[in-house]
Order: C-alpha cells, then sequence, then structure tokens
C-alpha cells in the first residue's frame, strides 16, 4: 500500500458539493486528481479535471486509476463503491455521512472477496503531509514528520494533528476510518500497516465512547505492535446511557468539575472503559489532547 505523490485519484460525486470542494483542494494540494465521475455530466470539466458519467469510462481515458474517494448521495455510495471495484479500483475513501449499515456490509463482503481496502464510511480519509491528500483533512494543520495519527473523530484528529504540528512533531500519515458503527479498515488494519512503516516512528490514536474497536486496538498493540503508541479518548465524562453526536463527545469530553458518575462505569463501549483497556494493556493515555506530545516525546525518547 502506497500513498505518494504519483498515486491517481478519482472522485465519484465530482459535481456534488462535498466532491467539488475537496476535488480542488486535494487537486490543489498535489494529489493527482485524474477524473471525476458525475452521471449526465459526462465530457465536462470541473476545475480542470475531466468528468465522466462511468468509471469504467474514466479508467478507459485516464488510464489506472489507484484510489477511487467517493462522495455521492448516502443511497447511491454502495453502488459508486461496487463500480469502482468493477473498474479494478482497489483502495476506496468513503467521505459520504449516512451509509445504510446494511449497504455497508454487502460492501465489506465484496471488498474481502476482492482485497479492496475501504476507509470509511463518514470519516475525512487520508492524508500524507506534504505527499497527498484524499479526503476532507485541513491540509494546513498537517505537517511532514514521524507521528502516524489514527482517529475515529475527523474533527478531533485534525485539533490533534494541529497540537502535534505546534509542538515541532510532525506527521507521517493522518488516517479517519469513520465513526459509523460499520466501517472499512479498523484501527488494528492500520496498526499493523503503521508498525510496518519505515517513517513512522510513533502512533497517537484517537478514540471515542462506542463500540468496541479501541478495546480491541489496546489488546493488539500490547500482543503485535511494537511501535509506541499514546492513546487519547473522548467522552470520558459524558453522562451514562447517553448517545452522542461527535459535537458532543467533545464537550462532554472537558472536564467541567460536574461528575455524572460516568467516569467509574466499566460498560462496555464507554469512554472510561477504553481507558481502563489501554491503561492495563499498559499504553500511555493522555487526559486531553495537549498532553499528547510530551507523551509522544516520552514515548520517543525510551525507545
Amino acid at each position: 500500500m502506497s500513498f505518494t505523490p504519483k498515486t491517481t485519484v478519482l472522485v465519484q460525486g465530482i459535481a456534488e458539493p462535498l466532491g467539488s470542494t475537496h476535488a480542488a483542494l486535494m487537486k490543489d494540494y498535489g494529489t493527482r486528481v485524474v477524473a471525476g465521475v458525475s452521471p449526465g455530466l459526462g465530457g465536462q470539466t470541473l476545475h480542470d479535471i475531466p468528468v465522466f458519467d462511468l468509471v469504467e469510462q474514466a479508467r478507459h481515458q485516464v488510464g489506472t486509476i489507484d484510489i477511487a474517494t467517493i462522495c455521492v448521495h448516502p443511497y447511491q455510495a454502495l453502488d459508486a463503491a461496487l463500480e469502482a471495484i468493477a473498474a479494478g479500483i482497489r483502495q476506496l475513501i468513503i467521505l459520504t455521512e449516512g451509509m445504510p449499515p446494511l449497504d455497508m456490509v454487502r460492501l465489506l463482503r465484496k471488498a474481502e472477496y476482492t482485497e479492496t481496502l475501504v476507509v470509511g464510511p463518514s470519516c475525512p480519509g487520508i492524508i500524507v503531509p506534504g505527499k497527498i491528500l484524499l479526503g476532507t483533512h485541513p491540509a494546513e494543520f498537517y505537517t511532514p514528520g514521524s507521528v502516524g495519527l489514527l482517529g475515529r473523530s475527523g474533527t478531533l484528529t485534525y485539533e490533534i494533528a494541529l497540537t502535534l504540528t505546534k509542538a515541532g512533531l510532525g506527521q507521517s500519515i493522518g488516517v479517519g476510518i469513520g465513526s459509523d458503527a460499520i466501517v472499512g479498515s479498523s484501527f488494528l488494519q492500520w496498526l499493523q500497516i503503521l508498525d510496518e512503516d519505515e517513517n513512522t516512528d510513533a502512533i497517537v490514536l484517537v478514540g471515542e465512547t462506542g463500540g468496541e474497536g479501541e478495546e480491541a486496538a489496546a489488546d493488539y498493540i500490547r500482543e503485535a505492535i511494537d511501535t509506541p503508541v499514546v492513546v487519547y479518548v473522548a467522552g470520558r465524562y459524558a453522562p451514562k446511557h447517553r448517545l452522542f453526536g461527535h459535537t458532543e463527545i467533545l464537550l462532554a469530553s472537558r472536564p467541567n468539575g460536574r461528575s455524572t458518575g460516568s467516569a467509574t462505569t466499566t460498560s462496555t463501549g464507554t469512554a472510561q472503559r477504553k481507558v481502563e483497556a489501554f491503561i492495563q494493556a499498559k499504553i500511555p493515555v493522555a487526559d486531553r489532547p495537549s498532553e499528547i506530545p510530551r507523551l509522544i516525546k516520552k514515548a520517543l525518547g525510551k525507545r
């Protein structure tokens, strides 16, 4: 797997607001956006990018396409992904939010059969600072370096990237895996990728409430990962038995001196349970994003 300035990229849904905005930003960053797809608009250009009706037409005209970024309507995302796979594209980044879970199940079955990497849905994609932008990461927050950044929440991942940058800790890659109940590639897959990456000397994993991905990651890091890992989990002070959106999780993660009792719960999926899993695995956990640079420098010093 390689993300370089030579990587060729297709934007499905390039005429949609999400696709149009970020196709232009990706291109301005230096990403080789070689084609866009928007049925009914074939033959036109957008941001000097040729637009096609079908992925197969784009591939026939521009040649090899390494990655498809998908920005279509959520109920069209499955068809767009399957069309990309049928055209031979084996890396998909689904930026679209609200993709139906059963559609994602169908896609993952196809992806497993065809050995296709799927990132997302509801994700900010990937950035390799100074080389390539594949998604919605604000490029000005990132700088080249050796810290790999993995997160579920886009906004929080951006904040931590900026915190690292201000501390003089550049990033080898920033990956947002998405926050839906069913996503493509997981923390475990990316931990393995970054552990084998010669450009990554340390990893920051950014978790949040819900699901069991962080607990599984804690076990995997303890058993299989040699690269130093530092963790931050949002939502430690969130009220019990309540589901949160990203904004609410970030607000609830800031101590306000009024304990809700959630800080002592051990229920699966709570932020506190995730923190406990990492502590048990002897993985450093930051209480707030501003502590991450110190913990990274300490981990690198020990190494």
